[in-house]
């Protein structure tokens, strides 16, 4: 078993793109902003006064990273923590604010259009001899598909390894990354992947694996003019421009609009309008909390237009009709609607937490889907209009509102007390 130095296993405890960042970091205070290290918190508030106006929050917040663990690995106070520091950058974020930016998802429409367009030119190229172009389409197919149907950020589709990919007949092939984001502990992650009827990421992928001969070592690799491969995987910020590339040519509009979120926000997109609930969706993608997950879901009735229009007095209706409902318009009466009343009670575990924000949450991902309507100004009472086909289904949909509820308090270190109560019926879930 080989050996290792203290200064290698101590560098293994970090992941190498926080390395990264954190040198290049480093690089930026020292050198464009000419700071010397160790640094006083006045020289780390000046530094964040003359890059205000041009580096994003997010990246100083970053910056400051870097320099308090310099600081704290060579034994020095961290001078970050000075509320001068501190101070320098709430300012900053009052008179620089920025509106949060996401990633443009991609749907599955554009997902079919792409696959398609990459299984006519695969044809082309296999029709002509041209080796190398086969290959790389193949690998942007298996990118793609993969990408999307895992939710996988382009990173983890870089450091998926051949040997770590186990196919289960008939079900589907598993993924697994010794290392990934959530991932703390490094005890790493098994990810499965689902064989489909169309559009299937086990078949684009083994058949990649196959056409490349690849067993072992990096999935993804850059292919040379002949057809050669790398030995070193794709470096992860390559990903972008080429799916960039992918959906120009496939023909795909604004293509520049696409980041590296945009495979996992549009499965999480495609699966929240599909029916998943935020539970199943949260274990599947591998998120911690339900404030991850609405970063990559756009909230039904986001304007809240439903629950307003819910509120407002209805029309008058004319005494006499004006026209008879024709049987095609019979035919396409909804579902029946059951009057539900739902009370919720929050409390806090621990001093300074909050409810406000949980129930926010809790109204644009549970109750928003029901035309909830608050029925007192603490919001602890709300009226929703469940749609149901009968009083078995509805039970289904009442118990699994209750669960996601007590779920997601927990998640937020709260305890619940929720009930919902059918008055027309008697009925009550809890």
């Amino acid at each position: 078993m080989p050996s290792h130095t203290l200064e290698q296993y101590l560098e293994a405890a970090q992941r190498e793109n926080t390395l990264n960042s954190y040198a290049s970091d480093l690089r930026h205070f020292e050198i464009s902003f000419g700071g010397l290290l160790p640094a006083t918190a006045q020289n780390i508030a000046d530094y964040l006064a003359a890059y205000a106006a041009t580096l994003s929050v997010s990246t100083l917040r970053r910056r400051l990273a870097a320099l308090a663990q310099w600081h704290r690995e060579h034994g020095f106070a961290d001078p970050t923590a000075a509320p001068i520091v501190k101070n320098a950058l709430k300012g900053i974020k009052t008179l620089h604010p920025v509106e949060p930016k996401r990633a443009e998802p991609l749907q599955l429409t554009a997902i079919a259009k792409i696959a398609d367009w990459l299984d006519t030119a695969k044809a082309a190229a296999d029709a002509c001899g041209d080796v190398s172009t086969a290959l790389r389409h193949r690998r942007d197919k298996a990118m793609l598909l993969l990408g999307f149907w895992r939710g996988f950020r382009t990173d983890e589709l870089t450091r998926l390894e051949a040997q770590h990919i186990k196919v289960v007949p008939g079900q589907g092939m598993t993924c697994f990354l010794p290392r990934t984001k959530g991932d703390r502990q490094n005890v790493g992650t098994t990810f499965p992947v689902p064989a489909l009827s169309r559009w299937c990421p086990v078949t684009a992928t083994l058949d990649w694996m196959t056409a490349a001969a690849i067993t072992e070592g990096p999935l993804f690799r850059s292919v040379n003019q002949w057809g050669g491969l790398a030995a070193k995987p794709l470096h992860s910020n390559s990903v972008v421009p080429l799916l960039r590339r992918l959906f120009t040519r496939a023909g795909l509009a604004a293509p520049a609009a696409y980041s590296g979120h945009s495979l996992r926000r549009g499965f999480a997109g495609w699966a929240n309008a599909s029916g998943w609930d935020i539970k199943a969706l949260m274990e599947y993608v591998g998120w911690k909390d339900v404030q991850s997950a609405m970063r990559y879901i756009d909230v039904p009735d986001a304007f809240g237009q439903q629950r307003i229009e819910a509120a407002l007095p209805s029309p008058l209706v004319p005494s006499v009709p004006l026209t008879l409902p024709s049987p095609s318009m019979a035919a396409a009466a909804t579902l029946p609607t059951f009057a539900l009343t739902l009370t919720v009670r929050l409390t806090p575990r621990r001093k300074g937490k909050g409810a406000k924000q949980l129930r926010q949450t809790i109204e644009g991902i549970c109750l928003a889907p029901h035309q909830a309507v608050a029925l007192n100004r603490d919001r602890s009472k709300y009226a929703l209009t469940v749609e149901a086909e009968n009083d078995v289904v509805l039970s289904e949909i009442a118990s699994s509102l209750i669960e996601d509820l007590y779920r997601i308090a927990d998640n937020h270190d709260h305890d619940l007390d929720a009930s919902l109560y059918d008055e027309v019926h008697d009925r009550r879930w809890a």
